[in-house]
């Protein structure tokens, strides 16, 4: 619609809400307020205004300060100190005053009695043009009045992961819309991963967006995901959700989640259990009639033929003792390999330490192998206090085996 509409309309634009739901209480725990117009008798959404950028600043501004009074009015009504609501603004606009419009209002809502611990300002990190350091001081400045900071729509766009974490939010909001893709990339579960990485470090609490289907929330529960939020769950309305609203639903829905994953790590553990046995057998049977590492290794890549595509051995600091056993067409000898270092892979000497005093071998999670580009598990087995015995599992294999992928 013309931006002249929403202007001349101002009695027109109302706020929407779209709850947001915890997983440890499985109720609302707060609500995004949404900007909307009632349009020739149909309520249209604000976005596109908003993200105008021919639209003047100060008429974006006018629009959605409008919007937040009326939101926090409607909001005090509820009277309930243990909810949240999420505020959206844009950063660039909110850094032309150095955010003392959007403060100014929410300080004086204070009088009608709103706390400012319940109010979450979300901004979008990756539209933001400014001078960050001066957006951080900004928001550590907001902080100190109880605002919690959340950044929106991660995993949407490129999102610089060192610009989030010196932002330090509260909350990063990730958006799992590329999981309705028919094969999302596997470097975007990476970075998702990355970010789940990241918010544990400073301290955030995940909350996944863009929900629409079961198994993207299946998804958001299994991989950290406190808040959830999306068309699956709750469309953005008037008036507010009840808290109570889906709690019924979401604790059925984590129960069949709970019980596939306890099933998954079941079938995880016997497979790992009987793996280690199939190797300790080969080892105890063959293991003592080489002195040379390198025939060992080919006796063991005969023997594991059907399910392995590389294998090597490494000591305790994670200097390798043999070549590369490698699997292309045929078996071959990789010898450029011998006396490389591993250590500076991630929980390399944490899993050497667990092998040497659990004394058993154990399977990694999966993972993408750099020189082949597929999704792998490493299996790694302890052959003495000294040396320790790596065989990295297939696709193929790791496809053919229910739970390991």
């Amino acid at each position: 619609m013309d931006p002249l509409d929403v202007l001349t309309n101002l009695d027109k634009v109302i706020p929407y809400y779209q709850a947001i739901f915890s997983a440890d209480e499985q109720r609302v725990i707060g609500y995004e307020v949404l900007g909307r117009i009632e349009h020739n008798g149909n309520i249209q959404s604000l976005g596109p205004f908003f993200q105008d950028e021919n639209v003047p600043d100060e008429y974006r501004i006018e629009i959605d300060d409008y919007i937040v009074h009326s939101a926090i009015d409607e909001f005090l009504k509820l009277k309930d100190p243990e909810l949240l609501l999420f505020i959206n603004r844009d950063a660039n606009l909110l850094m032309i005053d150095h955010g003392e419009s959007f403060l100014q209002i929410l300080l004086e809502m204070q009088d009608s009695g709103l706390n400012l611990k319940q109010i979450v300002l979300e901004i979008t990190e990756h539209n933001f043009n400014g001078d960050t350091e001066q957006l951080y001081h900004l928001l550590t400045y907001y902080r100190t009045y109880g605002i919690k900071i959340a950044i929106d729509n991660i995993g949407k766009a490129s999102s610089n992961l060192d610009r989030i974490g010196m932002l330090s939010p509260d909350i990063l909001k990730i958006d799992l819309q590329p999981l309705r893709l028919t094969s999302p990339s596997q470097s975007y579960y990476d970075v998702l991963y990355s970010i789940s990485i990241l918010a544990r470090k400073i301290g955030a609490t995940l909350l996944y967006e863009d929900i629409e289907v079961n198994f993207q929330l299946q998804y958001a529960w299994k991989n950290g995901g406190r808040y959830y939020q999306g068309y699956f769950l709750d469309k953005p309305k008037r008036p507010f959700t009840n808290r109570d609203e889906c709690k019924d639903r979401l604790k059925q829905e984590f129960q069949y989640y709970i019980s596939a994953e306890k099933k998954k790590l079941e079938r995880l553990y016997h497979f790992t259990e009987s793996f280690h046995q199939r190797i300790h057998q080969l080892i105890s049977k063959i293991g003592k009639q080489y002195d040379d590492y390198n025939q060992l290794l080919k006796e063991l890549s005969i023997q594991l033929d059907d399910c392995c595509f590389r294998i090597y051995i490494c000591d305790e600091d994670g200097f390798q003792q043999s070549v590369n056993i490698y699997k292309k067409n045929g078996w071959e000898i990789q010898p450029q390999y011998y006396l490389n270092n591993w250590s500076w892979r991630p929980y390399f000497l944490a899993n050497i330490m667990k092998m040497r005093y659990d004394k058993k071998g154990f399977l990694s999670d999966v993972y993408s192998d750099i020189e082949k580009g597929d999704l792998i598990r490493t299996f790694s087995y302890p052959l003495n206090k000294d040396l320790y015995l790596f065989i990295d599992l297939s696709y193929e294999f790791l496809y053919d085996q229910e739970g390991l992928l």
